[in-house]
């Protein structure tokens, strides 16, 4: 009984921060309901046993994805009302779904498989972590690093390429 009123309690913030995180206009506040739902997926892993999963989601999602995130909103300094006007915002968002919802069966469907798969690898720790993650799975790893520097680079130069042009039609508009 435990058990499943903690895994409700962690549904429940996940569910909340996911909410807060599609629904806010400001991406400070974006922002904290990732974190929530990245804390609430870490306690999820820490109710199945799985302690390395857990405190792999706090250091990778809460201490570096969350925190650069951070640091690229800050940087960039989005504001209300440079951001766009979404009137069919939650239309996209049912359409979206209902769009990814066979991908996610077939996602489902591979992934209740991949057991076997890893039955032969034996003890599942840190080692073994390591050893998969930096020889077999070292390229998408790369990858996506890459791709998250990529992302926050682009985001900085468009916000500093906003600043630099409402410097310069201030200075037209005293000249």
């Amino acid at each position: 009984m435990l058990e499943i009123s903690i895994f409700a309690i962690l549904a429940l913030f996940m569910l909340g921060g996911s909410i807060t995180m599609i629904v806010n206009k400001q991406p400070v506040f974006s922002a904290f309901g990732f974190l929530v739902t990245m804390i609430g997926l870490a306690g999820m892993f820490a109710l199945l046993n799985s302690q390395f999963l857990a405190i792999a989601q706090i250091m990778v999602s809460v201490g570096a994805v969350v925190v650069l995130s951070m640091l690229t909103i800050l940087t960039v300094n989005a504001k209300e009302e440079n951001l766009p006007k979404e009137p069919h915002k939650f239309k996209w968002i049912l359409f979206s779904s209902i769009v990814v919802a066979p991908f996610t069966l077939l996602v489902y469907k591979t992934l209740s498989i991949l057991p076997a798969h890893f039955s032969d690898i034996g003890t599942i720790n840190s080692k073994v972590v390591g050893e998969l993650l930096f020889t077999d799975w070292v390229l998408p790893f790369e990858i996506l690093s890459i791709l998250l520097l990529s992302a926050m680079l682009g985001a900085i130069v468009i916000g500093r390429d906003s600043k630099k042009k409402k410097k310069k039609s201030q200075k037209r508009r005293r000249l």
